[in-house]
């Protein structure tokens, strides 16, 4: 991908109205992608080297493709795969069978599987077939879909006081239930265990997943989010005539001297001052707020709120086996260990394929005291796991190659009480906007999540610039 540069100017003096966005994850080069459709002259900034944020990837030194995390495509979204289909890369889609599995310890193993039926019909295979649970344990279960499926907006946010774990019990749904099917879910959904994450999330997520048959209809990437996803976000931008900046670092947001609803200019860490009409922030939490200035925080109580707002520690491990183990296709669930969701990409990503070996990547979760260890204890930690649920194909496998990827501050955390801090993408500073997936939007911090942001923020500053497009 080709990397271009240009002065941004002063503000004003061009004929195109311009805006300066921070970060370059999927939030920023969506609204960046919009931005430039509308007739904006748009610079991305972004610190790192690479692009891409949450969704990065990179090639190690044996040419080996490395990504932050593990993300999987699901039926229920939708304004990516509108982006995509636009840049023509829906194409690089593996779609895989309509199917949870679910991997315990010993090697025992349970589906659920849907049938092409409305919803929600399309359940009862899930609900009654599966003989993993008791007759009694899935009664309580049935009981509890009607808020699940039918519950109101207002009712999903009046859940936010209770931690997923209280909403459970509270509905008499079984306990083992919790744990083997619901904690991977949560865990999944956002690194969090039931009983630390908001009832309203869960509910939310779960109920667009229940009412549409193929919500979670799950797909990987035929290779690197690099090349397939971002990149051509980028190149797109380039192409338009925008700029795209790496290792540009943002210091300090400066306010205008008169107007101090108003942003100034940035400082990169460089000294450069850069300035635009516009500017969009779509940053993680934790560097959001750190660029706030304290005048804002101070003065408004629109940013004195994300303060209120932590981040969620992630890893992800990825481990080159020396021979076949899972023969699986498909991404998998585990409520034994601390891999709650994980794949063999050797299995399930072509372009990551591995000599016919098996090539995991496992998400690690809660990973709150896990970060703390070092590389060879979580390393171990996962190795154990995938032993655990694959004993037999195991046996006598070793790690050829193993890697670890820390992020100590990556989604927001969806505490009870936490969603009504959550911002939206305008803010009260006359040009500045956010995207991101603390901001407000139905898919919370995912890829969906991150699209959505960035294109209601990039429509909400089309609006306020009075630019006439169609989004």
């Amino acid at each position: 991908m080709e990397i271009l540069e240009r002065p941004t100017g002063e503000a004003g003096t061009g004929k195109k109205p311009t805006v300066l966005i921070v970060g370059g994850g999927l939030a920023g080069l969506t609204a960046a992608k919009y931005l430039s459709d509308a007739g904006f002259g748009v610079t991305l900034l972004e610190k790192r080297p690479i692009l891409g944020g949450k969704v990065s990837a990179w090639k190690d030194a044996d040419g080996d493709w490395v990504e932050t995390g593990l993300h999987a495509f699901f039926g229920a979204y939708e304004e990516i795969y509108t982006l995509m289909r636009e840049l023509d890369t829906y194409k690089h889609i593996d779609w895989k069978k309509h199917e949870l599995t679910y991997t315990l310890e010993g090697g025992e193993r349970f589906s659920f599987q849907t049938v092409n039926l409305p919803s929600p019909l399309h359940l009862l295979p899930a609900a009654f077939k599966n003989r993993y649970f008791t007759l009694a344990e899935r009664l309580t279960l049935v009981k509890a879909l009607g808020p699940m499926l039918f519950g109101s907006a207002k009712y999903f946010t009046s859940q936010d006081k209770f931690s997923y774990e209280q909403w459970h019990e509270r509905w008499g749904i079984s306990k083992r239930m919790l744990k083997k099917m619901f904690m991977p879910m949560a865990l999944a959904l956002k690194f969090l265990p039931p009983d630390e994450i908001s009832a309203k999330i869960v509910l939310d997520v779960i109920g667009i997943f229940l009412r549409q048959n193929k919500a979670s209809r799950m797909g990987l990437l035929k290779g690197s989010p690099s090349e397939l996803l971002t990149g051509p976000i980028a190149d797109y931008v380039c192409q338009k005539g925008g700029t795209v900046r790496t290792e540009a670092k943002v210091k300090e947001v400066l306010l205008g001297e008169t107007n101090p609803r108003k942003l100034a200019g940035v400082v990169l860490e460089d000294g450069e001052l850069l300035t635009a009409d516009n500017y969009l922030f779509a940053l993680p939490m934790h560097n959001l707020k750190k660029l706030i200035p304290a005048e804002l925080y101070d003065n408004e109580p629109f940013f004195a709120k994300l303060r209120n707002i932590q981040s969620v520690p992630v890893i992800s491990v990825q481990l080159w086996l020396d021979r076949q183990v899972s023969y699986v296709n498909n991404l998998l669930f585990s409520p034994d260990g601390f891999i709650p969701v994980y794949t063999d990409m050797g299995n399930s990503n072509p372009a990551y394929s591995h000599a016919g070996k098996s090539r995991f990547h496992c998400c690690v979760a809660p990973a709150k005291d896990l970060i703390k260890k070092s590389d060879e204890e979580i390393i171990a930690v996962v190795w154990d796991n995938l032993r655990s649920v694959f004993p037999d194909g195991s046996r006598d496998a070793k790690i050829e190659k193993a890697v670890v990827v820390r992020i100590p501050w990556s989604v927001y955390n969806p505490a009870p009480g936490i969603d009504q801090f959550r911002p939206s993408q305008e803010t009260p500073v006359k040009n500045l906007w956010l995207a991101g997936g603390y901001t407000h939007q139905k898919f919370y911090d995912s890829m969906e999540g991150a699209v959505q942001s960035g294109k209601l923020a990039a429509r909400k500053l089309i609006q306020a610039a009075q630019v006439t497009t169609k989004l």
